[in-house]
């Protein structure tokens, strides 16, 4: 018993560390990580032998079950995006009505998207550091070498191995929480996780990223989403107060329906000079 209360006690220091230093503790993760695999970087080797038949496959990458896993990530991804530009698009199309939600979550939403899964990890690193795919390396039936963790190289050119895009999307999906009801958050993140879990862990088993490739992509994309936490609900700009933007919003709907209308009424005006040539 007393052991089980000095594990538990430990487990809330960390959690009380986590929620009171994130980017400390988020930085402290990928040290980590890293370290671990620059150490011992058989370990990628390792896990993706357990996808491997030895015969140049990942059989995984096969089943249709688990390539529809795959995209029903996609899926959920786009309707996660598309609803928070809805939204904004919303508030843009009909200005006098009232914000369906505070205008920072959907531009927190999208924001992290960008940056962390589209630019940090999609644009830089996939696409700078070239290392090559499981699949691509001698090891399982390429003809490319093994590179580790943090090693640039010219093996690869773009959409490379490290890191994972697919888990940084899947990671990325945790804004959700951040901006969710205080009695939705727990079962939100849990339902999360179990798909962040599936989501990554089937890049592996389709011998499209390393182990490593999912778990710093993690870090990498938390410590965007944290960054952009920190920039516009704890140090709030004033373009970002909830009723500036509800201010903005509505003066740039209101501008757009006046352009929109201006540009009506010269279409209509030139509709009917044209036409009237004919009669």
């Amino acid at each position: 018993m007393a052991k089980d209360g000095s594990n538990t006690s430990i487990l809330r220091k960390i959690i009380s560390f986590c929620g009171e230093r994130p980017f400390t503790a988020i930085l402290t993760y990928i040290l980590i990580v890293s370290a671990i695999f620059l150490i011992f970087p058989r370990l990628d080797i390792w896990a993706s032998t357990f996808f491997y038949d030895g015969e140049g496959s990942f059989p995984v990458s096969k089943d249709p079950f688990w390539r529809g896993v795959r995209y029903f990530g996609v899926y959920v991804f786009q309707w996660v995006a598309g609803l928070s530009l809805f939204v904004m698009l919303f508030k843009l199309a009909f200005p006098k009505i009232k914000a369906l939600m505070d205008l920072r979550h959907p531009i927190f939403v999208v924001s992290t998207l960008i940056l962390g899964p589209g630019l940090v990890v999609n644009a830089f690193f996939k696409n700078l550091w070239g290392r090559p795919r499981p699949r691509q390396t001698e090891i399982f039936g390429g003809d490319l070498p093994f590179i580790g963790v943090w090693q640039p190289t010219n093996h690869c050119d773009s959409n490379c191995s490290f890191v994972s895009g697919e888990a940084s999307a899947s990671i990325w999906l945790f804004v959700l929480v951040f901006i969710a009801p205080k009695a939705w958050r727990i079962p939100l993140a849990t339902a999360i996780g179990a798909l962040v879990f599936f989501l990554s862990a089937n890049r592996v088993a389709f011998g499209g990223h390393f182990f490593s490739d999912t778990l710093l992509s993690w870090g990498i994309t938390m410590l965007v989403i944290m960054g952009v936490y920190h920039y516009l609900y704890q140090r709030t700009p004033t373009w970002a107060q909830p009723a500036n933007l509800d201010t903005s919003f509505t003066k740039g709907g209101n501008w757009l329906r006046a352009k929109l209308g201006r540009t009506a009424c010269w279409c209509a005006r030139s509709s009917k000079s044209f036409l009237g040539k004919f009669k």
